[in-house]
């Protein structure tokens, strides 16, 4: 395998790792050892990857954002639906994920939104950047909703989509604390509301 190959392996190998215990632990809570240790990577090559700790944290958001929207598109995609029925669908995801392991889910940005925006700021403005990609496409989903009369809301796109993600993340937070689905529950028929379903 070439190097260039094996480097990218690696490196991809320690961020998804790093990703999992993250989802589980929170990002202060878990030490670059712990993530080395269950990738098989050994200690001294942790810098080779990443100048800082920083810069580790920074890649491992961009890394779960990117792959996070690109499962977005293909749900919110879907030919031969409408774009609420697309739109349902991703809440619909979102509310299965979360309610995974006793409602403790697998969303970073739920897990360490708060947690990181203190700690490093190049850390917030990757969680900033995610999570206004995430924004951009439910908006996206609302205009094509309107156009093709599918959703009808009192407010404008851009608005709803915040108001919805932010009220989604909410969800995902007391979901956690209760060990219950129904804040996701309660969040679901929010929706139908604002969008009139």
């Amino acid at each position: 395998m070439p190097t260039t190959a094996r480097s990218t392996d690696t490196r991809r190998s320690i961020l998804d790792v790093a990703q999992r215990i993250m989802a589980r632990k929170g990002y202060s809570a878990v030490g670059i050892n712990e993530v080395l240790a269950e990738a098989g990577v050994p200690k001294g090559s942790f810098y080779y990857y990443f100048t800082s700790k920083d810069a580790f944290g920074e890649a491992l958001l961009k890394n779960y954002f990117g792959e996070y929207v690109s499962d977005m598109d293909r749900v919110l995609v879907q030919p031969g639906k409408s774009a609420a029925e697309r739109l349902m669908a991703y809440w619909q995801q979102w509310r299965e994920t979360q309610s995974l392991d006793e409602c403790q889910g697998k969303c970073l940005a739920v897990k360490l939104g708060a947690e990181v925006a203190d700690l490093s700021e190049t850390m917030r403005l990757a969680m900033k950047a995610g999570t206004g990609a995430i924004v951009d496409r439910i908006e996206r989903t609302i205009t094509s909703g309107l156009e093709d009369g599918s959703i009808v809301i009192d407010g404008d796109p851009r608005g709803t989509a915040q108001a919805l993600y932010g009220m989604w993340l909410g969800a995902s937070v007391m979901a956690k604390i209760h060990r219950s689905p129904a804040p996701l529950d309660t969040a679901m028929a929010a929706t139908r509301q604002l969008l009139h379903l």
